[in-house]
């Protein structure tokens, strides 16, 4: 990946003061093309949000564009407050960073019509807006597959955020897809992506009951979660990223989903005149899913399974029965 020389330069705007800042990225040569991404957070978090600024980081050294981000974009003022300040930059490409940019993005994509807006995980719709989203169901089937067979108490958990996520449904049918079908599936939400405390106080009750394999659904909570059951000597199923690193003997994998190369082909598609409107699924298939590192604690046969189950997703759309 080239690295621009350019100093990134920061340009807090007046409006938000110290709750929202500008960051432009200078592209490594000159293109015609500006793109931006808008966070709910901040790019520091470690989690989703600095997922989405490696995405942005991506477009900019692979595309040669100029981009820019804007921080802790909470509101819909605050969406069309950047808006206006991201037109005034030339910015044609937009990205906002999760579903809570989705039904701003539509509600003001007709005000801004030299501009268009991607969105991940929602369901907004114009003829300038495009939402893509990641089909979660499988890569949850599978990690509740493998949940299954590394659970020596046949007791397995989710933790989900909330109780729409379709990898929550896809854990605890693979989990009850296998021949043992007395395998117990526990299953609460948090009712947030980022309420830690409740969190581990599910991640409790789940171990008191049994549970040995966790799949901690939410990006705001799962280092926390995962960290508790490192010290347990428990088993833990990653979520969004590869967390192999937050213990090899944990962490059994991760249900990775690539942000960055998402992105990149929707501002590649775009620099072509190729990106279209509407609502756009992502899955394995599309090399935005995949399964993350898997831990040399889980025996060969039961990967090598796995794996296989994976390559006849992606080649013909079929989960194991």
């Amino acid at each position: 990946m080239k690295k621009s020389k350019a100093v990134i330069w920061m340009l807090c705007l007046g409006f938000f003061l110290l709750t929202s800042c500008q960051a432009v990225l200078p592209a490594t040569s000159s293109t015609d093309v500006k793109a931006a991404l808008l966070l709910e957070s901040t790019v520091d978090d470690k989690t989703w949000n600095q997922k989405g600024f490696e995405g942005l980081l991506s477009i900019q050294s692979e595309l040669n564009m100029e981009v820019m981000y804007e921080e802790n974009i909470t509101s819909l003022g605050g969406v069309k407050t950047s808006l206006d300040a991201l037109q005034d930059e030339g910015v044609e490409l937009v990205f906002g960073h999760g579903k809570t940019f989705a039904d701003m993005f539509e509600e003001l994509s007709n005000d801004y019509e030299n501009m268009h807006f991607v969105s991940l995980n929602g369901q907004a719709r114009g003829e300038n807006v495009t939402s893509i989203i990641f089909d979660g169901y499988a890569m949850g089937f599978f990690a509740g597959r493998l949940s299954q067979a590394m659970s020596d108490s046949n007791t397995v958990g989710v933790i989900a955020a909330q109780e729409w996520q379709p990898e929550v449904e896809g854990f605890m049918n693979g989990a009850q897809s296998a021949d043992d079908a007395s395998v117990r599936v526990m299953e609460e939400s948090v009712g947030s992506w980022d309420d830690k405390e409740t969190a581990l106080q599910i991640l409790n009750r789940m171990i008191e009951a049994g549970a040995d394999v966790i799949y901690p659904a939410g990006n705001g909570y799962h280092l926390e979660v995962i960290e508790e059951l490192k010290d347990k000597g428990l088993y833990a199923i990653g979520y969004i990223g590869d967390q192999s690193d937050l213990g090899k003997s944990t962490v059994l994998t991760s249900t990775v989903q690539h942000v960055g190369t998402v992105y990149r082909l929707a501002a590649e598609q775009y620099q072509n005149n190729e990106l279209e409107s509407g609502i756009i699924h992502v899955d394995f298939q599309d090399g935005a899913i995949s399964m993350g590192t898997y831990s040399s604690v889980i025996p060969a046969d039961v990967k090598g399974q796995l794996e296989k189950e994976i390559t006849v997703y992606k080649e013909t759309g079929d989960l194991p029965e």
